[in-house]
């Protein structure tokens, strides 16, 4: 890989996998558009690694309590607000968890071909865009993350597999299930941040599993690259995006979305 596409590709990663626009979606597209030779899975796997530091580190304090107060919670010592919000992010995880391992076969090949990726992509962007739109519209509320019941839990968790097909965005249809539920619009944008530790993690690990088939070409230095610039610029997106968004509210993206998923339709259709 060339520099150029090293950088194009972590920055691209890093700023929309925390944005209601798709990171799956925007890294197909790329060698689509563009030419180039697909990333590979050793590169995509160095980018949401980048992705799962940053969103750590920002979140460090909160992450230190959660993890403080859910082994008391295991401990019998107490069930606290931050007990239960770990419990939430755990639980939330395994419909994604069991969809993933389910699809993952159709997940990485037939969706990712020219022919049918770009289409679904399409889709996608401008179906759940319009979704998200009515939500941040119509629905949203002013729960709070404490407020949070099992059942939405489990509407959330049931949602966020619906990310597997490219287009969705992970973030936007966690967010777009907590506006529907109520939720304040920095209340689901913080949990569905949560909410993406333990999918990445569980991406990465599974993801790691291909790169020890023998024969694996591994490129170091464009993985150190890609980690780092992904992991910053992840960093700055969820610092400003928790910082504008209960003024700018989420109609900026779903407006993106349809532009580049009609914008799909007609170059590919």
């Amino acid at each position: 890989m060339s520099l150029i596409e090293i950088i194009i590709l972590a920055v691209l990663q890093g700023f929309t996998e925390f944005l209601p626009v798709s990171s799956s979606a925007h890294l197909i597209l790329v060698p689509l558009l563009t030419g180039w030779s697909d990333q590979g899975l050793a590169f995509d796997l160095a980018l949401h690694l980048g992705s799962l530091a940053a969103v750590m580190i920002y979140f460090r304090a909160e992450i230190a309590l959660i993890a403080r107060d859910v082994l008391k919670s295991c401990l019998g010592q107490g069930f606290s607000a931050h007990a239960r919000l770990g419990w939430s992010v755990a639980l939330g995880t395994f419909p994604v968890g069991l969809a993933g391992l389910a699809f993952k076969d159709i997940i990485e090949t037939s969706l990712r071909t020219p022919e049918i990726g770009a289409l679904v992509i399409a889709f996608g962007l401008i179906f759940f865009g319009i979704a998200l739109s009515l939500a941040d519209w119509r629905f949203r509320g002013e729960r709070e993350v404490e407020q949070m019941r099992w059942s939405d839990v489990l509407v959330i968790g049931l949602a966020q597999a619906l990310a597997l097909i490219p287009g969705t965005s992970r973030s936007g249809i966690t967010i777009t299930a907590a506006l529907f539920l109520g939720f304040s619009r920095e209340a689901a944008s913080r949990y569905s941040f949560l909410l993406s530790i333990p999918v990445i993690l569980l991406a990465v690990l599974l993801k790691s599993l291909d790169l020890l088939q023998p024969g694996t070409i591994i490129d170091g230095q464009a993985l150190l690259w890609g980690t780092v610039l992904s992991g910053i610029a992840a960093y700055l997106c969820i610092h400003y995006f928790l910082a504008i968004i209960n003024r700018i509210g989420m109609q900026p993206f779903v407006i993106y979305r349809l532009l580049l998923g009609a914008a799909l339709l007609w170059v590919f259709l």
